[in-house]
């Protein structure tokens, strides 16, 4: 079964959403990010996707302290990404908890740091971010645009060692309208055996559905679940399902 790996957007220390990247288009959902983390771990989620929106903003690590908190007060598997710039930047993020890292404007902008670090962290610990509008890449939490193809894009880290991406339809994230299927098929029919992460759009269970159709491996859900189109009861029904098939 395609797993399910809630988000949690952070800016001042809050859990916000933004639509499509827009940061004037900001709701926030909750001043508490470790009680929401806590409901994802008691839920029977194995993972989650922290997102350091003030960092990304910033272009340096900013809301390392709420990852800290997270880390220390569940048994989540950490994925944390947003203004992860230099190498003090990482080893903050290692330090405070990320079991994971994703750099996506890095991988642009300063490739060669990004593979200095694929190479002393490997493949299961760094994650390529392959975030596009309109099929190329965007970067600095989606404020700005590139020329890179996103299929290319991935396909020039897949053959330096990267193994798992998370790639997000920017034009779909935060509105509940589906992912991005097509696009998805894409990068499996040239990339089978990628450990893709989708994430965007995702408004209902029949949208993670659609994902596992196309075998996908994982999903990223964020807004469906704080709008409730996704509950925490469905979550936990989803897990024990899969932990059941799993050990079947």
């Amino acid at each position: 079964m395609i797993e399910i790996i809630p988000a949690i957007d952070i800016i001042g220390g809050k859990c916000v959403r933004l639509s499509q990247g827009d940061y004037n288009q900001k709701r926030e959902y909750s001043a508490s990010p470790v009680d929401v983390a806590k409901g994802y771990a008691d839920a029977g989620c194995r993972r989650l996707h922290l997102v350091d929106l003030d960092g990304a903003k910033s272009k340096h690590i900013v809301n390392w302290r709420v990852l800290e908190a997270i880390a220390t007060a569940t048994n989540l598997i950490i994925d944390f990404g947003g203004g992860l710039k230099s190498d003090d930047d990482l080893r903050i993020a290692f330090d405070s908890g990320a079991a994971k890292v994703t750099g996506g404007s890095i991988a642009v902008k300063n490739p060669e740091i990004f593979l200095k670090w694929l190479a002393k962290y490997g493949a299961e610990r760094i994650i390529l971010g392959a975030d596009a509008k309109d099929g190329k890449i965007a970067t600095d939490g989606w404020t700005e645009s590139s020329d890179n193809d996103i299929l290319t894009f991935i396909g020039k880290y897949v053959e330096s060692g990267i193994t798992q991406v998370i790639s997000t339809d920017i034009s779909r994230d935060g509105m509940l309208t589906g992912p991005s299927v097509e696009l998805y098929k894409k990068i499996l029919e040239k990339l089978p055996k990628l450990q893709l992460i989708a994430s965007g759009g995702v408004g209902g269970m029949q949208d993670v559905d659609a994902l596992e159709a196309i075998n996908v491996p994982a999903v990223i859900v964020g807004k469906a679940i704080y709008e409730n189109k996704i509950t925490l009861k469905d979550l936990e029904n989803y897990n024990y399902k899969s932990s059941c098939s799993q050990n079947a």
